[in-house]
């Protein structure tokens, strides 16, 4: 088996939530309830191995597949990408090959057989840092395992040392407790002097972002989808800021093609159609890692639904093997509304018995300034979505 649950719940829960707040982790618990499981799940080295090769392969995968996008309309159109950001796509360099994002998240699902798929790519706004870099090596050092998770702060660090960003910002910075610790801990991490800032303090003056009446801002990390510029009342305004250069923006612009889900169909054709832009070991890992993927519904059973820009689950529908709806995310906000949709063959997650009952897990894997780095468990129902719980992920000793 890939994964096994060790350890049990420490009868003084409050005195661990205490000390994980003191690294950072502030929501650990929310209210009255458990967001972190206080157990370990243990995976095994030639599966980790294997998954970040995967990850190694896919991210030059999606990065030729952003370059193929960039320029075309259709392109743009196909994958839901709002019309507000298309001049600013077209107008900006992309960073170089293998940094178009330097903050990103996939997202797999593992089973206990070693297969391994991707469902999606976070490239733009992937939270899960804190439980990631902070929370995931204090447990799993705690149990004496080997946590992968530690080079983490130091690649945030070099590449925060190339775009050097002198503000950081989320929507409700200081109350949204997740957005505001993740934005904490970057900051933290980069070693870099920064202020931060709610992004309902700015405004746009004539293409000029500022925050307050005088302070201009040039660069900034925002952990704001950008598929929101397309949506939110001022969106249009700072994509103009964005595109015209009176703000550099991280990760990029070119980051939301990353984000989109319809990249996954793209390169899905593109694959079927054994395209000359990819090479052969790139088919390969397309093949093994991907699921087949496409904008119109041409699965007719054992397949996933869910909008090209989702996020937290929302949106995704099962499908069962007769092609009848078997579970729908009723939690998240259903962006299809907003956003076209995307099907995908089914490929569910691998089910852990856990001491609250069984549970099923998503294995994260953030790819920070290029390098894949960096387990992130989620452990929820069949959809992972804002209700799913945080569980440190170590890996076995050779």
């Amino acid at each position: 088996m890939v994964f096994e649950v060790i350890g049990s719940p420490s009868p003084d829960r409050q005195a661990q939530v205490a000390k994980l707040a003191e690294l950072g982790f502030t929501w650990a618990d929310l209210e009255t309830e458990e967001y972190w499981i206080d157990q370990i799940v243990l995976m095994e080295r030639t599966s980790y191995d294997e998954l970040i090769h995967a990850a190694q392969w896919l991210w030059r995968v999606f990065d030729k597949a952003v370059r193929y996008v960039i320029g075309s309309r259709t392109l743009y159109r196909q994958l839901s990408i709002p019309e507000v950001l298309w001049d600013g796509l077209d107008r900006l360099q992309p960073n170089e090959a293998g940094f178009i994002s330097r903050y990103a998240r996939f997202d797999f699902t593992v089973n206990q057989d070693g297969r391994i798929k991707l469902l999606e790519l976070n490239a733009d706004t992937p939270t899960g840092y804190v439980e990631a870099a902070i929370a995931t090596p204090w447990l799993c050092g705690s149990k004496g395992i080997e946590s992968p998770n530690h080079a983490m702060k130091d690649l945030v660090r070099a590449a925060w040392e190339i775009e050097a960003p002198d503000y950081a910002a989320c929507t409700a910075y200081g109350d949204h407790i997740e957005d505001t610790g993740t934005i904490d801990a970057l900051v933290a991490h980069s070693g870099r002097q920064m202020t931060c800032v709610d992004t309902l303090d700015l405004w746009i003056d004539e293409g000029v972002v500022k925050v307050g009446k005088e302070h201009i801002i040039t660069k900034m990390f925002a952990l704001y989808p950008k598929e929101w510029m397309g949506v939110d009342d001022g969106g249009e305004a700072f994509a103009y800021a964005i595109e015209e250069q009176f703000i550099q923006l991280f990760n990029p612009l070119h980051a939301v093609i990353l984000q989109s889900k319809g990249l996954q169909a793209l390169i899905w054709g593109l694959h079927e159609g054994n395209d000359a832009i990819y090479t052969a070991d790139e088919h390969k890992a397309i093949a093994s890692y991907m699921l087949p993927t496409y904008t119109e519904p041409l699965l007719t059973r054992d397949y996933v639904s869910k909008s090209m820009f989702g996020r937290e689950g929302g949106s995704v529908e099962l499908y069962d093997a007769n092609g009848d709806i078997e579970v729908k995310d009723e939690a998240g906000f259903d962006t299809s509304v907003f956003f076209e949709r995307v099907y995908q063959q089914r490929a569910d997650l691998p089910e852990l018995s856990f001491a609250q009952g069984k549970k099923h897990l998503l294995t994260g894997l953030f790819v920070l300034n290029g390098t894949p780095c960096g387990l992130l468990g989620r452990a929820g129902g069949m959809i992972t979505g804002n209700t799913s719980q945080f569980v440190a992920i170590g890996v076995k000793a050779p």
